[in-house]
């Protein structure tokens, strides 16, 4: 007697209830990881250009700001490729009031190394956690520490 091959329809039904929840778990998880990765390219591309000013600035002898525009959702190295901000994260500033205009802001890095000093504030808006980015004024360091609401 020959014996007959395939998949029963009992097993059938279980791979079609597996790739159902799967395919109902994975919008969920890929937006969080989305977010996730712009939120850490965020962080890590205002660190980069905020040193990027502070070091233009000591090799060109004349000053270079770091500007965040709230208006147009974009932070840079000014006179640079400025970067957008993605959805889902918010920048806040505090700057010198000399650097301030409207919805733009900017930290100007000095020659000797120094700043105009402020800070850039990269939040989740989900959650509210964040980083801070920090540029000393004294010696224009550049440094981050976490931020909760």
């Amino acid at each position: 007697m020959a014996k007959e091959r395939g998949f029963t329809l009992i097993e059938l039904m279980v791979v079609f209830a597996i790739l159902a929840l799967i395919m109902a778990v994975a919008p969920s998880a890929y937006d969080r990881m989305k977010t996730a990765m712009d939120y850490r390219d965020v962080v890590r591309g205002v660190v980069t250009e905020m040193r990027s000013a502070r070091q233009q600035a000591v090799l060109t002898g004349r000053d270079t700001a770091f500007a965040v525009d709230l208006e147009h959702q974009q932070y840079g190295v000014e006179g640079g490729k400025p970067r957008s901000i993605p959805q889902g994260i918010e920048l806040r500033a505090i700057v010198a009031d000399s650097e301030a205009r409207g919805s733009h802001f900017a930290i100007r890095f000095l020659p000797s190394g120094g700043a105009s000093g402020g800070s850039v504030d990269v939040l989740r808006i989900a959650s509210g956690d964040g980083v801070r980015v920090r540029a000393d004024w004294f010696s224009g360091r550049v440094e981050q520490e976490p931020v909760t609401r």
